[in-house]
């Protein structure tokens, strides 16, 4: 199945979706020296964003987010790729600084924890491959 969304920074991924139905706040919800979601009582707490091609509605939180973002890509733990149904300013930027690849505009009902996927953010296009 491919889904048509709209490209927020360009690139290409593939790998393995960490999905959560909840909006994140990477400053305060984010360890960026391991990736790990911290915020209490979220879907994600205890889990890393490292290597995963993240799934989530939208951001929340401060405009620090876009450094958390950075901070992830230097200490190599950033998502390989993010996905949202509407990317917010705060991911839009960290993305685009941290160059990791980025779409919106997706139906991410469609997607779950542990599917395997392929990020065409050139096009705009999720492929989910299992």
């Amino acid at each position: 199945m491919k889904l048509q969304g709209r490209r927020i920074f360009k690139g290409k991924a593939t790998g393995e979706v960490l999905a959560t139905s909840e909006d994140i706040s990477f400053y305060g919800g984010c360890d960026p020296e391991t990736g790990e979601i911290v915020e209490k009582n979220h879907p994600l707490e205890g889990q890393s964003v490292a290597g995963k091609v993240l799934v989530f509605p939208t951001g929340k939180g401060s405009t620090v987010g876009s450094y958390v973002l950075y901070a992830l890509k230097k200490a190599g733990k950033a998502p390989l790729a993010i996905i949202n149904r509407a990317t917010d300013p705060v991911i839009a930027v960290g993305c685009i600084i941290s160059e990791i690849p980025a779409v919106d505009q997706i139906d991410i009902d469609h997607l779950r924890t542990g599917q395997r996927v392929e990020v065409d953010a050139d096009n705009g296009t999720v492929t989910i491959l299992d």
